[in-house]
Formats: C-alpha cells, structure tokens, sequence
C-alpha cells in the first residue's frame, strides 16, 4: 500500500484530515486485513523546520517542524513509526523534498511559476513571485517514483524515514531561472509577493540522502536542469 495523499494548504483541520487522518485510517485499514503489510507513506521535508546552513539534514536530525503542514506531515510519520514497532503495519516514510514535475500545481513554487508563465504568455503581464533568495534542495518526480518502486520491493527494512532528495542545494532563483529559460520567456520577473507561511522561516534545506542509498538501493538519476525542462515540456507548452 502506497499512501501519497495529502494537503499543502488549508484550514488546520483540513490539514490534519488530509495529511495525519487518512494515514490513520489506512494504518488500521492494513492492519485489519493484512497484518504486517508493506505501508509506504510519502512524506515531506517540511517535517525537520530550519537547518542550519550548510547542512545535509538527516532523518536521525531533530525534526522541529515550523508550520501547520510541517507539523501534520510529522505527526503521520510518528504515527507509522509506532504502527511498525508495533508489528501492526510493515511501515516505512519517504521524506520527499522538494519534487518538480510536470502538472504541479500553483500551491507549488515551479508549479505558480509554471502558470504565470503560461499566462505571460497569452496577455503579457509580468511574473510575480515571492523571495527568490532560499536554498532547496529539488528533486524530479520520475527519481520519486523510483524511490517507491524500491521501498515497495525492499525486502527488509530496519529504517523506517527515508529522505528522497537530490542531496544538492540550489537557490531558488537558480530554479526559477532554469523555468523562465524553458519557457524561452524574455520578460521581467518580479519578487514582490510575501513568502508561503509554511517555508518561509526555513531559509536552507539540503536532503542526505546516504540511509536511502544503503537501505533501499536508491539514488537519483536526474539533475535540475533535466527536471526543470522536462516540467515545462510536460505542461504542453
């Protein structure tokens, strides 16, 4: 069973329905009907809060969430935790940075600027965007994708967090960049806009990505620039 549902923005109980909720049900759902199944949820990077610059965060770090999503995201990944100690549920979390794809919706940094540029396209009007000045770390949904293949054919695991990350840091505006270049836009983009509240107090995020390597077989095939292109090939334009 493979749990990638979830909310990035709502109400605060919309949020815990979506992201610790249905995990909850799915725990008992499997362990009703068969005990000790593979369960992998797909978590994300917002569970650690801020890391201190320069660091590859791993999944032995604190995870000190900052934000509504952060602290839902977390709350699922201790409640698959204590579901597997328990022998309930065969469970395992991936802790997915930040993924680029094609589809990705506005709620999603390369997704809204995705659309903008779309709509730049057909009226003129200017890309605006919030502070380009952060470090992520991004990574293609096809090396996602890949990451579960590989936790779903795990034979044993004794690790249940997982970070699936490209393990390199870049500036957003480097992102964003990559995007504007894809798109063959030539027009001005604007940082004008506040941050999202759920990353704007994590300033760096760097995925270690060592435990995922050793224990599931895994590593990431494809870099920025390939994932950033084939984001914007995917949205038909």
């Amino acid at each position: 069973m493979v749990n990638c549902t979830g909310r990035m923005t709502g109400r605060v109980d919309e949020l815990v329905r979506a992201n610790v909720a249905v995990t909850a049900a799915l725990i008992e759902a499997v362990a009703a009907a068969a005990p000790g199944a593979r369960l992998v949820r797909l978590g994300s990077a917002g569970e650690y809060g801020p890391v201190p610059y320069g660091h590859a965060v791993t999944e032995d770090d604190p995870a000190r969430p900052v934000s509504e999503y952060g602290v839902t995201h977390l709350a699922a990944t201790r409640l698959v935790e204590l579901a597997a100690a328990a022998g309930r549920v065969d469970g395992v979390v991936l802790r997915v940075f930040n993924p680029i794809g094609p589809g990705l919706s506005e709620e999603n940094l390369l997704g809204r600027v995705a659309a903008q540029l779309r709509r730049a396209a057909r009226t003129g009007e200017p890309v605006s965007l919030g502070p380009l000045d952060s470090y992520r770390d991004f990574v293609d949904v096809r090396d996602v994708a890949a990451a579960v293949a590989c936790a779903v054919r795990a034979e044993r695991l004794t690790d249940r967090v997982h970070n699936i990350a490209s393990g390199r840091a870049v500036r957003v505006r480097e992102a964003v960049r990559l995007m504007v270049e894809a798109a063959g836009h030539t027009g001005e983009v604007h940082e004008d806009r506040s941050a999202p509240a759920r990353s704007a107090a994590v300033g760096w995020m760097c995925g270690d990505i060592s435990r995922a390597a050793r224990s599931l077989g895994w590593t990431p095939a494809y870099d920025l620039a390939e994932a950033v292109k084939a984001s914007w090939v995917g949205t038909g334009h």
